[in-house]
């Protein structure tokens, strides 16, 4: 009897897997990175949905945040989006990447 148990003891721990655990996907790397060069000419411009597309193909950023006055922004580095700080109009006075 304990030849037949050895054998399944044997493959009953061989079964456990001790060791690395499967590494969770990584997301892919971030493209869009942001360049300011160029973004002179959306000064004075009104918030809309066409300046956004203008903007986000000027710059290459992958994202836009729009910063009225007294908003309340987060101050991290985003090297993929564009920041565009508007007036009380909503017309742009200064776009930068971040």
């Amino acid at each position: 009897m304990i030849r037949l148990a050895f054998p399944l003891i044997a493959l009953a721990a061989g079964a456990c897997t001790y060791g690395e655990r499967p590494q969770a996907e990584t997301p892919p790397a971030a493209t869009g990175k942001c360049v300011a060069e160029g973004l002179a000419g959306l000064t004075g411009k009104t918030q809309s949905e066409a300046v956004t597309k203008q903007a986000l193909r000027l710059s290459g950023a992958k994202t836009i945040r729009w910063i009225a006055p007294g908003m309340a922004v987060t101050m991290d580095y985003r090297e993929d989006r564009l920041n565009l700080e508007t007036d009380a109009h909503g017309k742009i006075v200064r776009a930068h990447c971040g």
